[in-house]
């Protein structure tokens, strides 16, 4: 990996001031180098992009946001670069309300900030942004942040606005955008996805003589609008929830091709998640979450990302893994497969408990349906089996009591949450419109119920100590019911196992 090269200012003044830690590594460049890296370059291409397919879907959205607080100055950055070890950056990905309300996705746009600006009928919204530089700037080849030479061509503000119907404007305006008049107008920010304009807005909130604390209580009431406006989902998002479902079915397909290498492996369970990863990189933006490749008793730990254990041959190992394609919207589905390709009889027992607790909550789940009583429904069946089982201190019904719930000690998680472009989408919306909520058409959520016996469980019957099923699937919710997008994937035992077979003689 190339070193970046320390900025040096030119006459432009257009590069962010150069960190003193790397003026050892400053390269010279004398005018007449910087003519000669100017000269000699193909023209560019005039022709404009497309518009995205997302665009329109997006200005309907923002025009709902903007009718919810009318008036009011709304502010949704893309997001700044996250620091992965000095001078390395993680990958960027834009904040989740800035992609919802422009279309932009995958690595679009660092630093912008979209801006809806209230006016006598209705509301102007500006897209914010670093344009490319041309050739015979510094920043062209000295900037390892824009410049065209570190991170690739950059668009110009017309192609952005052909890309997104938005009217589009330098970087260097968004500040003055956004902090003028900020006595006389509500401005409200989606906050931490971007300190500095947090901090110049606050600024300003303060110089105008604004009370702080409750600027952001505002700003936090702006985030809970925009989370619940993705609740139902409009049918370009249902489409790319399709893709993203239909790819992480591919990338299981994968990774059951690959338990041969992983059973070999010392770290076998790196082998299944790259397995699945490498799926998610070349049809995806990548993967939506870290992935979860749990063997054995690692299954019992539900958020188990290490991924560094063996991949033992007569163990179960619980994926739980959705890839992220470029618009954003990302999958989340869980497999439990049998290592050799069958079931043992105590692996077995526990996977159909938990199916019939997934099937339970299929069963509910409807419109006018309100989403906790999907989690209800799947926890009748677990509290079910497991006083069937003689592991409760009581009766089923003592159990679902709420000063029971002693099944929770084997299922300590919800069933279900939204999902879209969080895989925990909409996760700031109220409790009345999110838990107590009816089910509506076009809401998009999970299915997930899960039993986990760890292997130091002493209440567990030994034979099921250290064995952990989770089934996931991804679930659209029709006019007269329920679609399983990830139906794809098998989920019934004698299914999975001829799937497997299949796929890979084990």
């Amino acid at each position: 990996m190339s070193e970046n090269e320390a900025v040096v200012q030119g006459p432009e003044g257009e590069s962010a001031k150069k960190p003193a830690e790397v003026e050892h590594r400053e390269r010279p460049n004398s005018p007449a180098f910087r003519k000669f890296i100017a000269d000699g370059w193909a023209p560019r291409p005039t022709e404009l992009p497309a518009r995205l397919p997302a665009a329109p879907y997006a200005a309907d959205r923002r025009a709902r946001v903007a009718a919810e607080l009318p008036g009011e100055r709304l502010v949704l950055p893309a997001g700044v670069f996250r620091v992965r070890s000095n001078d390395t950056d993680y990958r960027f990905r834009p904040h989740s309300a800035f992609a919802h309300l422009t279309g932009l996705g995958t690595d679009r746009e660092p630093d912008a900030a979209l801006v809806l600006e209230p006016t006598e009928d209705g509301f102007d919204a500006v897209l914010y942004f670093q344009p490319r530089a041309e050739r015979d700037s510094q920043q062209f080849f000295a900037d390892p942040r824009y410049g065209e030479l570190w991170v690739g061509v950059r668009p110009s503000l017309e192609e952005v606005a052909a890309e997104t119907g938005l009217v589009c404007r330098p970087l260097e305006d968004l500040k003055d955008a956004i902090t003028k008049d900020a006595g006389a107008i509500k401005v409200r920010i989606v906050r931490d996805a971007d300190p500095t304009l947090d901090e110049a807005l606050d600024e300003a909130r303060t110089a105008a003589g604004i009370a702080l604390d409750e600027a952001v209580q505002a700003d936090h009431e702006l985030s809970r609008v925009l989370s619940e406006l993705r609740l139902v989902k409009d049918d370009y998002e249902v489409g790319e929830m399709r893709q993203a479902i239909e790819v992480t079915a591919r990338g299981f397909a994968d990774i059951v091709r690959a338990l041969p290498d992983a059973v070999a492996a010392v770290r076998g369970e790196r082998v299944v998640e790259t397995a699945f990863e490498g799926r998610a990189r070349r049809e995806g933006n990548g993967v939506g979450y870290d992935t979860i490749a749990a063997s054995g008793p690692h299954a019992c730990t539900l958020h188990w990302i290490r991924n560094d254990g063996p991949v033992n041959e007569n163990d179960l190992v619980l994926v739980d893994a959705g890839v992220e394609v470029d618009s954003l919207y990302t999958a989340d589905v869980t497999r439990t497969l049998p290592v050799s390709g069958t079931f043992s009889e105590p692996q077995r027992r526990v996977y159909q408990a938990v199916l019939d607790a997934a099937d339970a909550a299929f069963a509910v789940a409807k419109p006018g349906v309100k989403f906790r009583e999907i989690h209800a429904a799947a926890m009748k069946v677990i509290a079910q089996t497991l006083a069937d089982w003689d592991l409760l201190p009581g009766t089923a019904e003592e159990s679902l009591a709420k000063e029971g719930q002693f099944h929770r000690r084997w299922m300590v998680h919800g069933t279900s949450h939204h999902l879209g472009i969080d895989v925990h989408d909409c996760a700031q919306a109220r409790r009345e419109m999110y838990l107590d909520a009816e089910l509506t058409p076009g809401m998009i959520f999970t299915i997930e119920p899960g039993l986990y016996f760890g292997p130091h469980d002493l209440l567990a019957p030994e034979e099921l100590r250290g064995i952990g099923v989770r089934i996931e699937d991804d679930v659209l919710i029709t006019a007269d019911g329920v679609e399983n997008l990830s139906a794809a994937l098998p989920r019934r035992p004698a299914e999975i196992e001829a799937w497997m077979a299949s796929l890979i003689q084990l």
